[in-house]
């Protein structure tokens, strides 16, 4: 009779060790083991969970202003969770109460910003709750060091990513970043997004639009992040537009290397011109 393959044979447990990937699962006759089931059965749960979760504007507010930080609420044209997970549309809207608060807000308030940052709970409160106090933190000490104007956080209700276009458009802000909870996967139900905009309007596409995905500890730090949306925001001034023309060309800081001198472009798109 053929022997299986102990853990010490088995090839595949060194690969699950580098991915959190369901892969290598094993098998108990025809169906998985109940082990790997159960633990599908509740990275499931805590997807829909974090789908769920209520935003605790509150009290990220709160925290918001023991950094000195001022915020304001406002809500999508979506009334509830469930006519937001019906109606994507009405997410990607201000309520008319709301928007009349921005307008109030920005006669109150002439001149506009440079940057008009919008965190919004999209469809992971969970993701917006662990990493936006964080991300803030070393997002605005590069902007603080780069002379970069900023609005009040403006917190979002059932927000969709073009909400961050009227919210912008209505502060007379130059562009525009949102952070967002993602749609939850299996192995990642706190995935925070970034994505920023250069002249936002109503109407936009996501064309438009650059994206910073998977902000979290288990995926793209909070420095780097910042340190992208930085690049994103100098060369869209320079260039004077935003999306799919824009591309990422950050230099990032090699482990090995320790001098701006070793600092290498994105591995996508070749090595830096001499």
């Amino acid at each position: 009779m053929q022997k299986h393959p102990t853990d010490s044979q088995n090839p595949w447990l060194e690969l699950r060790r580098l991915t959190p990937a369901r892969i290598a699962l094993g098998r108990t006759g025809t169906s998985l083991p109940t082990g790997a089931q159960l633990d599908f059965q509740f990275a499931h749960a805590q997807a829909r969970d974090a789908v769920h979760l209520p935003f605790d504007h509150a009290g990220l507010s709160t925290q918001l202003a023991e950094r000195g930080r001022d915020s304001l609420l406002v809500h999508s044209a979506a009334t509830d969770r469930h006519s937001y997970l019906q109606r994507p549309d009405l997410g990607r809207r201000l309520s008319d109460d709301s928007a009349q608060a921005l307008r109030d807000y920005a006669s109150a308030h002439p001149g506009g910003v440079d940057l008009a940052v919008v965190v919004a709970d999209g469809l992971s409160a969970l993701a917006v709750h662990r990493h936006t106090l964080p991300f803030l933190a070393r997002m605005e000490e590069q902007t603080a060091a780069e002379g970069w104007s900023l609005s009040p956080v403006i917190l979002v209700e059932q927000g969709r990513v073009a909400v961050a276009d009227e919210i912008g458009e209505l502060l007379g802000a130059k562009m525009t970043v949102i952070l967002i909870g993602e749609r939850p996967g299996l192995s990642s139900p706190d995935s925070l997004g970034l994505y920023f905009t250069y002249q936002p309007k109503v109407g936009l596409t996501d064309a438009y639009r650059n994206c910073i995905s998977n902000v979290r500890l288990e995926g793209l730090s909070y420095g780097m992040a910042a340190h992208r949306l930085l690049y994103l925001m100098r060369e869209a001034c320079r260039r004077q537009l935003s999306g799919v023309n824009l591309k990422d060309e950050a230099q990032v800081q090699t482990l090995d290397s320790d001098s701006t001198a070793d600092m290498k472009g994105n591995f996508l798109l070749g090595p830096p011109q001499a």
